[in-house]
C-alpha cells in the first residue's frame, strides 16, 4: 500500500455530482482528501446513501480509514412571492414586510413567513437579502410587520433568503429536515455531524442529545452573534468550522480575516479541531488553476496551524475536482516543509493542561524532538489521547491505534494524526509489539526509525493515558 502523504493538515472534500462515483472518489483520496462532506442541503437520500458506500468501498480499497460528515442545513429563512416575481426598489425607499403570506407582493410589501425574524429585530438593524446582494435597514417594527430602508437601489424576487447580522434570533438551530437527516446519516453509520446556524452553546445541546456518542460535533461559526459565545461554543463542541461564505455575507469583509485567527486560535487552545472552509480555490470550479490569492489563502491557513482546509463548490460541481486537491495538498507540504512554519507551530504552543494526558503528550512530543523519532503512536481508545497529542503540534507524525473503526475515521479530520485500526493489546509488551508491526506493515515507519509510544493502563479505559514507551522498529518486546 501507498504511504500517506508527507503533511500535517487535511483536506475535506465536498461530494456532489462532479464526485459521487466510487472511482471519483477513490481519485479524491488518492490525491490527498482526508475527509468528505455531505451537504444535505442538496441531493436525496438515495445519492447520499451510495456516496457513503462508495467512500466505505474506496476505504477498503486504499486499506486506510476515510472519514465522512454530514453537513445539516439548518434554517433558512426566506421571502414570499411576488405578483410578477420581482420588484425593483430605489436607494432610500421604504418597504414593508409582514405576515400575510398568502397575498403576493407588489412594489410596497411582500409577506415574509417567519414570525421570529420580527420579534427578533429592532429599529436599526440591517436585512441582508439574496446573499447580501440587497442591504436595507429597519425603520419600524410592530407586532406583524416590520417596515425597511433600501441602504442601496437593488431587486427583490421569490423566495429569496434574507439574514440578520445585527440580531439573535429565538429559533432552535435544527429544523424537522436536520432531525430526519440526522437520523439518516446515524443509520448510515456517519461518524461527524456539522450544525448550521449556531448561534450560542446551547444550540449544540439538542443535536448532542439526538445524536449522543455515535457522532462528533462541528460547530459552523457562520453567525455574527455565534462570536458573541464563541468560547463557550467551543467548548460545547467536538470540533469548530470557520464558514466564511455566511460570515463574509453579515460581516464586513475586512473583518472576516481577524476573525477567522480568533476561531482558529480558540480552537487550537482547547483543542478542538478546526477546519477552515469556503470558497478556498473556488476558481478551480471552472479553471484548471486557481488565483494567486487563493494559492495564499490556503497558506495562511495552514500557517495558523488549521487541522483542515476544505473544498466545496470546487469538488462538489466543479470541472476540476482531482486537481484542485492535488493542488491543495501541493500547497499544504510546501508550507509545512518552510522552516517559518515549524517556528509558528512552536511560537503557538498552547498551555499544558493539568492532565496526565497533557503531561504524557507533552513529554512526548519532546522525547520526539530530541530523538530526531519517526512518529508518536499513541494507543487510544476514544482517540481523546491523539488529539492531545496533536493539540502539541509535533513535528513527528502522529500515529493514532484505535480497534474502533468510527474513531479512526474521525481521527482523519485531524492536524498530523494518522489513524490505523488494529487489535487491542491485553498488557504492555504486547501493545508495543503491535504497534511496530502494524506502522510497519502501513509504510507508515522503517525498520530501525526511532518512535515515542503513548498508551494508558489499564488497557481499554478511555482517558487513562499514563505511559511513554521508547521504542525502535524491527525490534520485539
Amino acid at each position: 500500500m501507498p504511504t500517506l502523504p508527507d503533511r500535517h493538515a487535511k483536506i475535506i472534500a465536498t461530494l456532489g455530482p462532479s464526485s459521487s462515483s466510487f472511482e471519483s472518489i477513490l481519485a479524491l483520496a488518492k490525491a490527498g482528501a482526508n475527509v468528505f462532506r455531505l451537504n444535505f442541503s442538496h441531493g436525496s437520500y438515495e445519492e447520499h446513501s451510495a456516496r457513503i458506500e462508495a467512500v466505505r468501498h474506496a476505504e477498503a480499497e486504499l486499506g486506510h480509514p476515510l472519514g465522512l460528515f454530514l453537513d445539516l442545513q439548518g434554517p433558512k429563512f426566506r421571502l414570499g412571492n411576488f405578483e410578477e416575481g420581482k420588484i425593483k426598489l430605489e436607494a432610500e425607499q421604504l418597504f414593508r414586510f409582514d405576515l400575510d403570506v398568502k397575498k403576493l407582493g407588489d412594489e410596497k410589501r411582500v409577506g415574509l413567513p417567519h414570525p421570529e425574524i420580527i420579534e427578533a429585530l429592532e429599529v436599526g438593524h440591517r436585512l441582508l437579502i439574496d446573499d447580501g446582494k440587497m442591504i436595507m435597514t429597519v425603520t419600524e417594527v410592530a407586532d406583524q410587520y416590520i417596515i425597511a430602508k433600501a441602504d442601496v437601489k437593488g431587486t427583490l424576487s421569490d423566495r429569496k433568503g434574507m439574514s440578520l447580522p445585527d440580531a439573535e434570533i429565538n429559533v432552535s438551530a435544527l429544523t424537522d429536515k436536520d432531525k430526519n437527516d440526522l437520523a439518516f446519516g446515524l443509520s448510515q453509520g456517519i461518524q461527524s455531524v456539522a450544525l448550521s446556524f449556531v448561534q450560542r452553546a446551547d444550540d449544540l445541546l439538542e443535536l448532542r442529545e439526538l445524536a449522543g456518542p455515535r457522532a462528533q460535533l462541528i460547530a459552523k461559526i457562520e453567525k455574527p452573534t455565534a462570536l458573541q459565545h464563541l468560547e463557550a461554543i467551543v467548548r460545547q463542541s467536538d470540533a469548530v468550522m470557520v464558514a466564511r461564505g455566511d460570515l463574509g455575507v453579515e460581516l464586513p469583509p475586512e473583518k472576516v480575516p481577524a476573525v477567522q485567527k480568533r476561531i482558529v486560535s480558540m480552537a487550537r487552545s482547547y483543542g478542538r479541531p478546526v477546519i477552515v472552509a469556503t470558497q478556498m480555490l473556488e476558481t478551480m470550479i471552472s479553471s484548471p488553476t486557481p488565483t494567486r490569492a487563493e494559492a495564499s489563502d490556503v497558506a495562511t491557513a495552514v500557517y495558523d496551524g488549521v487541522d483542515a482546509v476544505m473544498l466545496s463548490a470546487e469538488t462538489a460541481a466543479g470541472d476540476y475536482p482531482i486537481e484542485a486537491v492535488s493542488l491543495m495538498s501541493r500547497i499544504i507540504c510546501e508550507v509545512e516543509h518552510d522552516p517559518l512554519h515549524r517556528r509558528l507551530m512552536e511560537a503557538s504552543q498552547q498551555t499544558t493542561e493539568n492532565t496526565n494526558t497533557d503531561a504524557i503528550s507533552t513529554a512526548a512530543r519532546q522525547v520526539a524532538t530530541t530523538l530526531d523519532a519517526a512518529a508518536i503512536i499513541c494507543y487510544s481508545t476514544s482517540g481523546k489521547t491523539a488529539l492531545r497529542a496533536a493539540r502539541e503540534r509535533p513535528e513527528s507524525q502522529i500515529i493514532a491505534l484505535t480497534a474502533d473503526a468510527q474513531v479512526a475515521r474521525a481521527l482523519n479530520l485531524v492536524w498530523g494524526i494518522q489513524p490505523v485500526v488494529c487489535a487491542d493489546a491485553n498488557h504492555m509488551n504486547e501493545m508495543v509489539n503491535i504497534a511496530l508491526s502494524v506502522t510497519q506493515e502501513k509504510g507508515l515507519v522503517e525498520d530501525g526509525d526511532t518512535v515515542v509510544i503513548t498508551a494508558g493502563v489499564p488497557f481499554g479505559n478511555a482517558g487513562s493515558t499514563n505511559i511513554l514507551r521508547i521504542a525502535k522498529v524491527g525490534t520485539k518486546v
